[in-house]
């Protein structure tokens, strides 16, 4: 009950702490304002516009099933990378062998680029949500297994050392040893492959399904309508934004605190 006043308590300096976000995206409006009137409607309509047809967009209803369908494969897709990615990093940074082993495999993976893996997708997958899942799930495990081996292979070998010494069952090597310090390694990797599976699976979507924000993409590219384009990259990164900053970056704040307490101890 503590922590979760101690983590309500800390709400308006991290949200006053945002004041730079605030200013960049003032900027990026801005900007964006300028090149409308500079380039015209039709090539890129102005903010008002883009966020008028957005919010019309949700008042129809349209905008929240086709929302909901990204996001459930983009959630199912970047659940699975996480779930074998760190399981698998850890393992592997248990063991310099299996290190050593998996490292051309990891930069064979992320040497691939996902349009080719959703090629392949469409040709196992055909029209299903496995074709989006698979491709988000391939794009975002190299990047979580990275994390997870990097923080396993950086512990402190005193540690370990103390550990074996001691004879600790393995369950509370896991949970008291290896978790605490790789989790600080692996949540940087979560909120980048949640960055990727939003980006892949919007593209997924436009080339192999028939609904999704990808598949409301295609169609009014067919149509011509660069402000409906517009409005549902902006769903899209809206989203994303209120993910990552409302839900993620407070964890994220609590867990560098962490790695900054424990540096200075040591």
């Amino acid at each position: 009950m503590s922590l979760l006043r101690a983590w309500l308590a800390g709400i308006p300096a991290y949200l006053w702490s945002g004041w730079g976000a605030v200013a960049s995206l003032f900027l990026l409006f801005a900007a964006w304002e300028g090149a409308s009137a500079a380039y015209g409607a039709l090539i890129l309509p102005d903010p008002a516009t883009v966020f008028a047809t957005l919010a019309g967009l949700i008042d129809s209803g349209a905008a929240w099933p086709e929302l909901a369908t990204t996001a459930r494969r983009a959630l199912i897709g970047l659940t699975l990378a996480i779930a074998a990615g760190s399981t698998l990093g850890m393992l592997a940074g248990i063991s310099m062998t299996a290190s050593m082993m998996s490292r051309p495999l990891v930069t064979v993976l992320l040497g691939t680029p996902p349009i080719a893996w959703l090629v392949l997708a469409m040709l196992w997958f055909g029209a299903s949500d496995g074709t989006p899942v698979f491709t988000v799930f391939i794009a975002c495990f190299p990047v979580i297994f990275v994390g997870a081996l990097q923080g396993t292979r950086t512990l402190d070998g005193h540690l370990k050392e103390v550990a074996t010494v001691f004879r600790l069952p393995a369950r509370m090597k896991l949970f008291d040893l290896y978790l605490p310090h790789v989790v600080s390694y692996l949540f940087p990797a979560w909120i980048t492959a949640l960055g990727t599976s939003w980006k892949v699976v919007v593209m997924a979507e436009l080339l192999s399904s028939a609904d999704g924000v990808g598949a409301a993409l295609a169609v009014s590219r067919s149509h011509l309508d660069t402000a409906a384009t517009l409005a549902w990259i902006a769903a899209v990164v809206g989203t994303l934004l209120a993910v990552e900053y409302l839900l993620l970056e407070p964890i994220k704040r609590e867990l560098e605190g962490w790695r900054r307490q424990e540096g200075s101890a040591a």
